[in-house]
């Protein structure tokens, strides 16, 4: 007979699984062997073949379903001679080890940006996050200041613990200028199981980001003090310019009022000589010269004297015209 495949076992990472055992003891012929399963869940089925006359001690089992349980059965074969076979039992979702989460770490702003993600099941060249396997999950952030770590003391002395459900987190109250390290593992709680750790990551924070109270009244003082005195320049600029206009368009003396009379009257056309002055009005009385013969006259004959004429006017100019040369004599006697 053939003796049995030794060691065998199955190593399975992120879903993506391999039996494989050492070759036995055996010189007479090639050796080949094969696999074949069957699910438990459905204990009327039979054994499938997964693979047969396999030259190699190893052979890839990730085509079976993540959510089954299985025993598969390996041996060893040598012509129509062949090895009894060796039984295992398989559950990958149980058996299959999480491997570690790619991660990226950057410092701002005093804190440390964490982001990670996967790790990732391969499947016929796809790839798919293992947390769409499971039910629960989440990961944990192993952070420390380089330099404290300590084999000797136990880890939770130096090592900080955070867990997250997201995909990202901020490492904050960190001491500033300060190189911390750190590593994250895939947990899953329902499972029981904790994924392998990433490698490890060190970074330096910057400032801390607190503002100093003296800078933050100093900032202050000084902002109050430019906007004082861009108000009172704007003011003094505004008050110039205003002056300014007022005395380009408005000017202060005062405009005449006869000049202000003479333009308010309609406009006319001009003259081109003034008027000559007009002549006084002559005010006089009236004078009435009497010659001595006609007071003689009169004194003799008081019916002629006392008899009044018809047209007084007539009598007048007469009189008046009779008695020109006399006065005109009296007047350049007198």
């Amino acid at each position: 007979m053939v003796p049995k495949p030794r060691n065998v076992r199955i190593t399975s990472v992120n879903l993506h699984s391999t039996l494989q055992w050492e070759a036995p003891r055996f010189s007479n012929g090639n050796i080949t062997y094969t696999v074949r399963s069957k699910s438990i869940n459905f204990p009327g089925d039979s054994y499938e073949t997964v693979r047969t006359n396999l030259s190699l001690p190893e052979c890839d089992v990730s085509s079976l379903s993540a959510y089954g349980d299985y025993v598969l059965q390996l041996r060893a074969e040598v012509g129509q001679l062949h090895s009894p076979w060796l039984t295992l039992r398989f559950k990958p979702m149980d058996d299959t080890v999480i491997g570690p989460p790619e991660v990226r770490l950057k410092s701002e702003s005093g804190a440390l940006h964490v982001d990670f993600s996967g790790p990732f099941a391969e499947h016929e060249q796809d790839k798919w996050p293992l947390r769409q396997y499971y039910g629960s999950w989440k990961y944990r952030i192993l952070y420390w200041k380089k330099g404290s770590r300590d084999t000797h003391l136990s880890p939770a002395s130096w090592v900080t613990q955070v867990d997250t459900k997201h995909n990202s987190e901020i490492l904050s109250q960190l001491e500033p200028w300060t190189v911390y390290c750190v590593r994250v593992q895939a947990v899953i709680p329902e499972w029981n199981k904790t994924g392998e750790l990433s490698r490890e990551l060190c970074e330096q924070t910057t400032h801390n980001g607190v503002t100093p109270v003296w800078v933050i009244v100093t900032v202050l003082l000084g902002s109050m003090l430019v906007v004082v005195t861009a108000v009172t320049v704007c003011f003094f600029c505004s008050f110039y310019l205003y002056r300014l206009t007022k005395h380009v368009f408005c000017p202060s003396y005062i405009f005449p009022q006869h000049l202000k009379e003479f333009l308010s009257k309609p406009h006319s056309a001009p003259q081109p000589f003034p008027p000559l002055p007009q002549e006084e009005l002559l005010v006089y009385d009236k004078l009435t010269v009497i010659s001595e013969e006609s007071q003689n006259l009169s004194d003799g004959s008081g019916d002629e004297a006392s008899r009044m004429p018809e047209h007084p006017q007539d009598s007048a100019q007469g009189d008046s015209d009779s008695g020109v040369g006399a006065a005109s004599e009296k007047a350049q006697i007198s």
